[in-house]
């Protein structure tokens, strides 16, 4: 009987010390990869920076323009032909899809840069 007693008090003392253990897998799923090693937000957090973006939009809290999280997750489901359709709005400017406030237009921005700025800012949902 002191046998069993014992391989039971054993059995317990390793199921309640790998209990929290988790797989890799489970682990990589909790956490969110790391996106600032992705080329293209890289290139459109440097576009970003040094236009005039930063002063309606904030990353994580509305401005004067929704935050770029909001934007992220509002299109989060979307195909890829957003990255067109947003970047025509930064290009053309735009109202009515966030309130009243227009967005400015940007004549002079290259589809390109307006498009990798808009594939940065989906990265951040």
């Amino acid at each position: 009987m002191k046998k069993y007693l014992l391989v039971l008090c054993a059995a317990a003392a390793l199921v309640a010390c790998g209990g929290n253990a988790e797989t890799p897998a489970a682990a990589s799923a909790e956490k969110p990869a790391d996106i600032s090693a992705n080329p293209d937000y890289q290139k459109g957090l440097a576009l970003v920076t040094k236009s005039d973006c930063l002063t309606c939009h904030k990353v994580n809290e509305a401005s004067t323009g929704p935050s770029y999280k909001d934007i992220a997750t509002k299109y989060a489901s979307a195909d890829a032909s957003i990255v067109d359709t947003l970047a025509g709005k930064i290009i053309k400017g735009g109202s009515g899809n966030w309130g009243q406030i227009p967005m400015t237009a940007h004549p002079t921005l290259s589809e390109e840069d307006a498009k990798a700025m808009v594939k940065y800012v989906l990265l951040l949902k």
